[in-house]
């Protein structure tokens, strides 16, 4: 049997970030692209729905802990929820607070271009659970490690 294209794997937050994660700006509505022509008429602006659970998309910035690559330690969650989810933290410095995921799931996608290339994950969540210490787990167990909008590790 195979798995086919577009699975989301259920993972664990302390899991996939075991040092922890940080987001950046705050959520906001992820919203379809809108041409000129569009703008022009007045259309108004709409936002996604996810194909998968129906639900509404969310999205925010987040930064990976573990990450030690800077260019793929930043990347976009997308949250899926009827309502605009509300972290439960509070910033620890302007504009950055610790985080963790209700519902994480991950789906594999590979990335790059040419000889390039490497896995992936795009992250979606349900929501935000209360950061007990905002560092993840003390465990710092094997997970994937993030990039921008995804998680990465080398292709075989």
């Amino acid at each position: 049997m195979a798995i086919e294209k577009g699975i989301r794997f259920s993972v664990e937050h302390d899991e996939a970030f075991p040092q922890g994660l940080v987001m950046v700006g705050d959520v906001a509505p992820d919203n379809e692209y809108q041409s000129r022509e569009d703008k022009a008429q007045g259309r108004p602006v709409r936002q996604r729905i996810d194909e998968t659970t129906g639900k509404r998309q969310w999205k925010f910035t987040a930064t990976d802990l573990g990450e030690t690559k800077a260019k793929r330690a930043s990347f976009e969650i997308t949250l899926l929820a009827d309502v605009q989810p509300v972290p439960t933290t509070a910033e620890v410095m302007p504009g950055m607070r610790p985080v963790e995921l209700d519902g994480l799931t991950a789906e594999p996608k590979v990335t790059g271009q040419g000889e390039f290339k490497y896995l992936s994950y795009v992250f979606r969540a349900t929501g935000f659970k209360a950061a007990a210490s905002g560092s993840g787990s003390a465990q710092g167990g094997k997970a994937p490690r993030s990039t921008a909008g995804e998680s990465s590790a080398k292709a075989a």
